[in-house]
């Protein structure tokens, strides 16, 4: 096809698109104020009914609460929006520590050759398992409240990334050689200074939270969750809730944990926890 012949083709097309866009807006009537203000009104009337039938009904809400896991804790930042009067999606944040469910501890309360270490010790822990995860899900409403003063069940699911970090759990331990206190982490090569980390009979102390932090070790993994929401809050806006669940997670290598513990990849456990938040 000839240019000359081409350009007036377009024109042509593009004039009859505005004019068909043009009729279609004068086609669809605009609404009058009062049209507008009986629209509200039942919008108003539609969530009215579904509260009084137990929904909790809003746009978005936000919470942060504390996990405690059968092996651990958490804490937690988690916001969702409202896709319909029963279902929501949501997205969270969450921080904690994983721990092995044979930890205890040894203190020392005795002053053995002139010094004393007062700080009581995780006794062969190897390193800290130290754990953050970002996550999606949807939420149900399975059972709403009757009164203000009723409970709203909620059932929900989701998962994410585990991207969690080793940190090199230190102590501090009397070598009798040198007549000091040395800062020790199990090397796992058959040395003096592991048989000293071990040995249960020789006062020692933790060297303290932040210690080793310098020696992080990434872990990724993939997690996923399911469980049952409470909510006992007697205004919708406000949210005060517990929650209940399983948890499930896997990593892509072991973490090893306690020194006479088999490293594993895969961990699952139960958890409880507790929520404060704000709907609107």
């Amino acid at each position: 096809m000839r240019m000359s012949t081409l350009l007036p083709a377009t024109l042509t097309c593009l004039l009859t698109l505005v004019l068909v866009s043009a009729s279609a807006q004068e086609a669809t009537p605009k609404k009058s104020k009062s049209e507008e203000k009986q629209a509200r009104r039942e919008k108003i009337n539609q969530i009215r009914k579904a509260e009084e039938e137990g929904a909790i009904v809003y746009n978005k809400e936000w919470v942060m609460g504390g996990r405690l896991y059968s092996d651990g804790w958490g804490a937690y930042y988690q916001r969702a929006k409202m896709k319909t009067n029963y279902k929501s999606n949501w997205f969270l944040a969450e921080v904690g520590i994983r721990k092995a469910n044979n930890e205890f501890k040894l203190g020392n309360e005795d002053i053995a050759l002139g010094f004393a270490l007062s700080r009581p010790y995780i006794y062969g822990k190897q390193n800290v398992f130290l754990q953050t995860k970002f996550g999606v899900g949807q939420q149900f409403l399975i059972g709403g409240k009757g009164t203000k003063n009723g409970v709203a069940v909620s059932a929900l699911y989701g998962g994410g990334l585990a991207l969690s970090f080793l940190k090199p759990y230190y102590i501090e331990k009397f070598d009798a050689r040198k007549n000091e206190v040395l800062t020790i982490k199990w090397q796992d090569n058959n040395s003096y200074t592991d048989t000293l980390f071990m040995d249960d009979r020789v006062m020692g102390a933790s060297a303290g939270f932040f210690k080793g932090f310098s020696e992080l070790k990434f872990r990724p993994g993939v997690f996923a969750k399911a469980g049952l929401r409470f909510d006992y809050g007697r205004y919708n806006e406000l949210i005060s809730a517990i929650e209940c669940g399983v948890n499930a997670e896997f990593y892509a290598q072991k973490m090893p944990i306690m020194v006479d513990n088999t490293a594993k990849r895969f961990f699952a456990n139960l958890y409880i926890a507790v929520e404060f938040g704000r709907r609107k």
